[in-house]
């Protein structure tokens, strides 16, 4: 364990003057280093000890939850009951009992055509799209290929693997069937050849196979359905065709009758045909189901295509047809649907999504037994349902899996590991009582594999933010994933009316409700969210229903103002009054036109309107204020870049790219409302000032005379946002002009411009492309981060591709370079505000866009009966500390290097009954760790950007540490996590990289080239929590969780589920003695006779070629370097070991039997042969 020493420097020497720190100044120093002790002799301190190394982390994917994204394949094996699901990326999702949830990747990517189960043997057939079949093996927790089969001359369209047999028929697009061991994956020698099976006479090919099954009643004739309607049901025996059937339209699909005499076709032109054995020249019914009956009595009208029908019968009632598809043409918004036919009863089910493919859940694995079917599950484009056939109603099962998390897009994330442990059942509480009725009683039927609770105890929550306006909670306690409750945001707003004069279609065009960022104080459960529409909305949680009106503010962010408008001097504070000024903050998308609105210049106006009368609002999250930021001067407000709530001090401060606004929730004030250039003061170590020549009247003194001139700076702020001779240009270090120079044309920060070519915009340029919407992202979907696909190079420091912020926020945080700076990340903290305070006091800290560090004091009153009260006053420390690149996250440490928790308000019930004092006064927690007492000595401030990190020492401003974490690249997300009892700062880079370093003497601990940012989705989505776990959304419809913890690596095969359990194979029914005379078949078929090398040869080597699997590495792979990899290991090992030493007993037996045999022949001959002379012979 490596110790380092920290000199406490003393306060006043000149060494920590801002930029001036230890590789500080923006320019990033050279390789970590402790600046303190430069030029001072400074009073040691005592050792602090960082406990974590490298040893503590390894990175791999934990689990994967939510909807399979673009489904294509279906299967369920009816006696494991467990249910696989083949998208089109080629992943399978294997799906039991809640808890049991498998995910695995084809490495092609190709898409799954089918999937087949051994049933009962934990075993998967997949065919993809590559023409490849695999077989999984899902007796381990983490499935893996045992043996893949490339064909190289045929295309495979359809596959079919009879119960209880080795031997897989493969269809193919040429119309040929060829046959597959499916223990050595090796191709048979029999062949069935389309040319064979069709009559000589035929003329044209009959299409590829479209179907494949054995006959329920002789498993020795094959039923093989071509797509040009010809049915051929051919005899493996004597290798020819028995009976063939010829239909005027395309088949899609087959269905048996479990007895074998009949089976049903559907076809192309929406009819199902009947045909008996008996009499194949043609079907003994045919009906169009959903066909207009014609009244001079011709045949119905044609409908769309039956794409697959089911047939099911049942002892004691008529059987079930079932089919998807065949709706009639004239009824074009009819919505995809499923079809019952039971007796005489038809039944439509319509869908909200294309059904992609359905099954038939039955009783039995046995094809020629009743069927008896019990379920349907359908599987939809974004959905999956599980329909009760056993009642008349057909309602549907209620869905345990969280498959509805792109409900509505995902537009943000936020991950809380080890948060506190009452939080999930209250959440639930007041979440179950939303609940839909009407589900089926009965149990869940995909109920297969075996899963535990595992080693891991601390509860995790997870929420999810989304386009339209609703934010949900889910427990993600112990790599499980369960909805909790789910919050509203958009009820606090009127509905827009269409053609209303204040039409938000300027703004946002789609989703004006959109959740942008999320901000949650687990411990006083207070909620902030930030939207779209440039509005934030406090809420309170009470367990009580409450009727009461919103409580909303308006605030006026503006950045630069050109015209004159005479106020009156005496009413403009020296730290001015939010009512009149806030930053124009443009929003994200939306329409071109931001100027005028039938002749009319919008001035002061929110984008929607809140509720003004009395609102019912149920028990859970209640609206405690909403705050709007107002268009100014025909310019719409700009999007919120960052977001902080604090309970303790009952503030909310939000930024965009304008400037700062801070807002006291409880006495619902505006106590700050600034430009970015305005927090600075005379501290702005740039001294941006005015550099164009302007007219006379304008205030061109800089920000130096903020005291002296109250009215000069109301003046300052009337500029238009988008003048072109006010347009400021700053003075920046070298180094940051280049990277700001050239920003990739992607950029999605509302004050970027396109500029990939990487020559300079004049500001006329800039102003004109900020009218025109300044750099706006394509954010039609009220920038769901699920919807937006956007390559991103990430090789140069030119190509910035896209300068995110925090990734809790859909912003960006690339700024424009000319005028503006961002507010990039905000924190709430009991710190040292100046460089010579001897205690610590409320402090907000503000990081912005070009890697700027404020620090303002807030000034509360000193007891809590005054709060509600006195005003609370917030002014600039004049404290500036700089970083290079958009400043992400903060935190504290004390002196012992414990991460210092911000103060919060112990929760307590707005709206509880007991009106008590008790109830009625705060409970304020101001500092989580032991050593309070000595929280006065000093701090370190952890402060990280997107291109480096550095540690400050308290109060003396001095720059211990400072690490430039990446040169070429940037990054997304920074977070300061605990880990084992410790803490450290995790780092996730646009160039896939994730990184963890040590706090406080940043060395680095891991930096894994892991996760490509291939498009937006990931950028905007990933989140780092406590105790090594991390998230983003790896396709629209789906969380993948991560862990970088070595300790959840080892213990990750103890909390997966298992997919395979033994179960006993349920016994075939007796049949009877008549029916097994007269029933079928009187010789038992023996396919390994008929379809083994000694029989029918081998197959051309150059039709497929064999591929041995990984076997049980990939499980392995999952728990490498731990105890459990090895035990992993050597079980598979032994697995791999008993099957050899079982092969070896059996050819050993053979061996032993022709030995015995030829020793036999050996003897009958010399018995033959002993007596005879040679010239006998």
């Amino acid at each position: 364990m490596k110790k380092f020493n920290f000199r406490k420097v003393l306060d006043g020497l000149t060494a920590s003057s801002p930029g001036g720190s230890a590789g500080g100044g923006g320019a990033g120093g050279g390789s970590a280093h402790p600046g303190g002790t430069a030029g001072a002799a400074g009073t040691p301190r005592e050792e602090i000890q960082e406990t974590l190394t490298s040893d503590y982390f390894q990175i791999c994917k934990t689990v994967r939850h939510g909807f399979p994204y673009l489904p294509t394949a279906l299967a369920f094996d009816p006696v494991q009951k467990i249910l696989a699901i083949g998208t089109r990326t080629g992943a399978i999702r294997i799906l039991g009992r809640p808890g049991v949830d498998c995910y695995c990747q084809h490495e092609s990517g190709a898409a799954v055509l089918q999937l087949q189960f051994l049933i009962n043997e934990g075993a998967l057939v997949s065919a993809c799209a590559d023409d490849t079949l695999h077989l999984w093996n899902l007796r381990q927790k983490r499935p893996a290929i045992l043996h893949s089969l490339k064909f190289n001359r045929e295309r495979i369209t359809y596959c079919h693997l009879p119960f209880q047999s080795k031997w897989l028929y493969v269809g193919t697009e040429r119309g040929n069937t060829h046959i597959v061991n499916i223990e050595s994956f090796i191709l048979s020698g029999y062949v069935i050849m389309w040319n064979k099976a069709i009559e000589l006479s035929t003329k044209t090919h009959p299409g590829p196979v479209v179907h494949l099954s054995d006959s329920p009643r002789d498993e020795g004739k094959l039923l093989i359905g071509y797509e040009n309607g010809t049915v051929v049901f051919w005899d493996l025996r004597s290798k020819r065709a028995d009976l063939r059937a010829y239909y005027d339209e395309a088949i899609h699909s087959v269905a048996w009758h479990h007895e074998g005499k009949q089976f049903m076709c559907s076809h192309s032109d929406g009819s199902l045909t009947l045909w008996n054995l008996k009499s194949p020249n043609r079907p003994f019914q045919t009906t169009i189901p959903h066909g207009k009956i014609q009244r001079d009595g011709k045949k119905p009208e044609s409908c769309k295509p039956i794409l697959k029908v089911e047939y099911k019968t049942c002892k004691n009632s008529e059987p079930f047809v079932i089919f998807s598809g065949g709706l009639s043409y004239d009824k074009a918004c009819r919505r995809p649907s499923l079809t019952i036919m039971h007796g005489k009863a038809i039944t439509v089910l319509e869908m909200d999504h294309p059904i992609v493919d359905f099954l038939t859940l039955c009783e039995t694995p046995y094809p020629n037994e009743f069927q008896e079917p019990y379920a349907v599950v359908v599987l939809l484009e974004k959905d999956l349902i599980v329909v009760d056939l056993t009642q008349s109603n057909f309602p549907i099962f209620e869905n345990p899996y969280p498959i509805d998390i792109h409900e509505s897009p995902v537009t943000c994330t936020e991950y809380f590991a080890d948060c506190p442990p009452d939080l999930i059942p209250v959440l639930y509480s007041v979440g179950a009582k939303h609940k839909k009725q009407g589900y089926s009683n009965k149990e869940w039927p995909i109920s297969g594999g075996a899963w535990n609770l595992g080693a891991q105890t601390y509860p995790e929550i997870i929420i999810t933010g989304h386009a339209d306006g609703s934010v949900k909670f889910w427990d993600a306690s112990a790599i499980t994933l369960q909805m909790l409750y789910k919050l509203k945001t958009s009820k606090v707003f009127e509905k827009q009316k269409p053609g209303e004069g204040k039409a938000t279609a300027e703004i946002v065009e789609e989703d004006p409700f959109a959740v942008q960022m999320m901000y949650w104080c687990p411990e006083s459960r207070i909620f902030c969210v930030a939207g779209v529409s440039a509005y934030v909305v406090v809420y309170r949680f009470s367990k009580h229903e409450v009727n009461t009106e919103i409580a909303s503010l308006e605030v006026r962010l503006q950045y630069e103002v050109e015209d004159i408008i005479t106020p009156e001097p005496e009413i403009i504070p020296q730290f001015p009054d939010a009512s009149s000024q806030l930053p124009s903050l443009k929003s994200l998308s939306g329409s071109t036109n931001t100027v005028a609105c039938e002749g009319m210049m919008k001035d002061s106006i929110p984008c929607l309107s809140v509720k003004t009368r009395p609102v019912r609002m149920p028990p859970g999250y209640q609206a405690d204020l909403v705050i709007q930021l107002v268009w100014v001067d025909g310019e719409p407000p700009q999007q919120i870049t960052s977001l902080a709530v604090n309970s303790a001090y009952g503030l909310v401060a939000f930024g965009n790219c304008n400037g700062l606004a801070v807002v006291d929730f409880m006495q619902k004030t505006v106590l700050l409302s600034m430009g970015t250039l305005e927090l600075y003061g005379s501290s702005d170590p740039y001294q941006r000032q005015p550099r164009s020549p302007r007219k006379s009247k304008q205030f061109a003194a800089g920000l130096t005379e903020l005291s002296d001139s109250p009215v000069s700076l109301e003046l300052e702020r009337c500029k238009s946002p988008t003048s072109v001779k006010g347009s400021r240009k700053l003075s920046l270090p070298t180094d940051l002009k280049t990277d700001l120079d050239h920003v990739n044309g992607h950029c999605t920060s509302p004050t970027s411009q396109s500029c990939s070519s990487g020559k300079r915009l004049s500001s006329a340029d800039v102003s004109k492309a900020n009218r025109r919407g300044p750099g706006r992202p394509p954010f039609r979907k009220a920038q769901s981060a699920a919807c937006m696909e956007i390559s991103l190079p990430v090789t140069t420091e030119e190509n910035r591709e896209n300068s995110f912020s925090r990734s809790r926020s859909s912003s960006v945080s690339s700024i424009d370079r000319d005028s503006k700076e961002a507010i990039t990340a905000l924190y709430f903290m009991e710190s040292f505000a100046r460089k010579n305070d001897s205690a610590v006091s409320p402090c907000l800290w503000v990081g912005t866009g070009l890697g700027m560090v404020l620090i303002l004091s807030l000034n509360l009153p000193a007891s809590d009966d005054l709060r509600q009260s006195e005003p609370v006053m917030v002014s600039p420390s004049g404290t500036v500390l700089t970083l290079k690149g958009a400043v992400l996250t903060f935190a504290c440490l004390d002196c012992t290097g414990t991460l210092i928790h911000p103060p919060y308000e112990v929760w307590r019930d707005p709206h509880s009954a007991d009106d008590g004092e008790k109830t009625r006064k705060r409970k304020l927690v101001m500092h989580s760790p032991s050593s309070s007492q000595d929280m006065g000595d000093h701090q370190f401030a952890v402060i990280c950007s997107e291109k480096q990190a550095k540690v400050f020492s308290l109060p003396s401003q001095t720059c211990l540490y400072v690490h430039n974490i990446t040169e070429t690249s940037f990054l997304l997300q920074a977070d300061v996590v605990t880990l084992c009892n410790s803490v450290c700062l995790a780092c996730f880079c646009a160039n896939g990289h994730i990184m963890t370093l040590s706090l406080p003497s940043l060395r680095p601990l891991l930096d894994i080239n892991y996760l490509p940012v291939t498009d937006m989705r990931i950028a905007r989505t990933f989140c780092f929590s406590n105790e090594g776990q991390a998230l983003y959304l790896s396709s629209p419809t789906e969380i993948q969780r991560l862990t970088y913890s070595q300790e959840m690596c080892d213990n990750l095969q103890d909390m997966l589920g298992d997919l395979f359990t033994p179960v006993e194979t349920p016994e075939a029914q007796n049949r009877g003695f008549l029916k097994g005379l007269f029933g079928g078949s009187g010789q038992a078929f023996d396919r390994e006779e008929l379809f083994g090398e000694a029989t029918a040869g081998k197959a051309s080597r150059s039709l497929a070629q064999h591929i041995p699997g990984s076997g049980g590495i990939e499980g392995v792979r999952g728990a490498a370097g731990g105890v459990i990899g090895d035990l992993t290991r050597a079980r598979i090992a032994l697995d791999e070991r008993g099957q050899k030493l079982g092969e070896l007993d059996e050819r050993t037996a053979s061996m032993m039997a022709s030995a015995e045999a030829f020793s036999k022949h050996a003897h009958e001959v010399m018995l033959k042969y002993k007596d005879k002379k040679w010239y006998q012979f």
